[in-house]
């Protein structure tokens, strides 16, 4: 990974985390969700400054979480796997 890349990382708070090795699903994964991004939000709009831009993208979580259905997940939104997951998780504890 480049200087500039680790100097931007650490600029924004982000911690690095790369692929394992012969795991690189999760990059595909990671990959996968900024394409959606790009379609659905910033190729979609134009953001005259970084706190539209902002704005743009809290929304858009927002609406990726609560309503965004996946077919991977059995056609349910984010929110309701995590809440699946987490009464799973308790149930087993």
């Amino acid at each position: 990974m480049s200087h500039d890349v680790q100097d931007e990382l650490a600029f924004l708070g982000i911690e690095s985390s790369p692929a394992l090795v012969r795991a690189p699903e999760g990059n595909g994964i990671a990959e996968r969700f900024v394409r959606l991004l790009k379609e659905n939000l910033l190729w979609m709009r134009t953001f005259s400054t970084v706190e539209e831009l902002r704005q743009a993208l809290l929304e858009f979580q927002r609406t990726y979480n609560h309503q965004w259905i996946s077919q991977r997940h059995g056609y349910k939104t984010p929110d309701q796997v995590r809440l699946e997951q987490s009464r799973a998780l308790s149930l087993a504890a």
